[in-house]
């Protein structure tokens, strides 16, 4: 038996995500506390009782679906036993440090600086996502190369399912001519910025200053990283691949391919929601998924 676990990313929260691993024991409820204490506001307020506008704010949204994930890998204890993980985008940094290669503090200040480096490049440049349903990699990759704008897959989240993200202009012309090759639906989707795209650049060198200032340390198991799909094991090549993630794609579809590949045998989502294991079963509908329960 292999079980891979699984990390959510932006999109998954909602409002009274965590109270119950809140609640769960002194370790968890110290945990929550201490990231009110390192992001300098109550972030638990606004996960167990804010409104959803609040919650959506990208700033809050990135540290409060980190810190779902985080406590509960830790509050489960024992019963968390991986032998491979992975987390979509935001997802990656639970993920890395559910397995250790981060200690709880400074994965936590890197995600507030990717949360906050984002909104920054968000603002400077406003740009939007897409998702487009029922094409083929390959039309839609060729479909956005022939846009003169800035327009990129951003998610290859599962064989049918790819996210693009670029300027709106750019954005605007590419769902045009990907319901015009055929696609089932394309949906502009309600979200700050065009987030794995180049027009992350300006985050990515803030990211990267912050990034290289911190410790890595060897996995408890493989993480399969977003940007090359593949597992890794060394800190410094982690490191690398965690500034890359910013601009570059989120390889979902593939890693779920690739982990099935090197002897998956279940899939567990640790964090808030359940989309991670509707994505598996879009790769393999025989996978055994599941979410992590206290």
């Amino acid at each position: 038996m292999k079980n891979a676990y699984l990390f959510p990313g932006q999109g998954a929260q909602f409002v009274g995500m965590g109270l119950d691993v809140y609640n769960y024991n002194n370790e968890s409820r110290e945990l929550f506390e201490r990231a009110n204490e390192i992001l300098g506001f109550r972030i638990t307020d606004v996960m167990f009782n804010g409104s959803e506008e609040d919650l959506k704010q990208t700033n809050v949204t990135q540290p409060a679906i980190f810190l779902h994930s985080v406590v509960l890998a830790q509050a489960l204890g024992d019963s968390f036993n991986p032998q491979m993980v992975a987390g979509h985008s935001l997802g990656e940094f639970s993920a890395l440090v559910a397995v250790g290669v981060l200690d709880f503090e400074s994965g936590l200040k890197l995600v507030s600086a990717r949360a906050n480096a984002m909104q920054k490049a968000c603002e400077i440049r406003p740009s939007t996502m897409a998702a487009v349903l029922g094409l083929d990699d390959f039309t839609v990759e060729d479909v956005c190369q022939r846009i003169s704008d800035v327009v990129v897959p951003a998610n290859y989240n599962c064989p049918g399912q790819l996210v693009i993200s670029g300027t709106i202009e750019g954005i605007d012309r590419a769902c045009e001519l990907l319901i015009e090759a055929g696609a089932k639906r394309v949906l502009k989707l309600n979200v700050g910025g065009a987030f794995h795209s180049p027009l992350m650049e300006l985050a990515r060198v803030e990211l990267q200053s912050a990034i290289d200032s911190t410790t890595f340390n060897k996995p408890l198991c493989p993480v399969y990283q977003n940007i090359d799909a593949k597992a890794h094991i060394d800190p410094e090549q982690i490191k690398i691949n965690l500034i890359e993630q910013l601009t570059g794609s989120v390889k979902w579809s593939q890693i779920m391919q690739a982990m099935i590949e090197d002897g998956a045998t279940s899939f567990i989502e640790v964090g808030p929601g359940n989309v991670l294991q509707g994505l598996v079963k879009k790769v393999d509908r025989k996978m055994e998924t599941s979410a992590a329960k206290l």
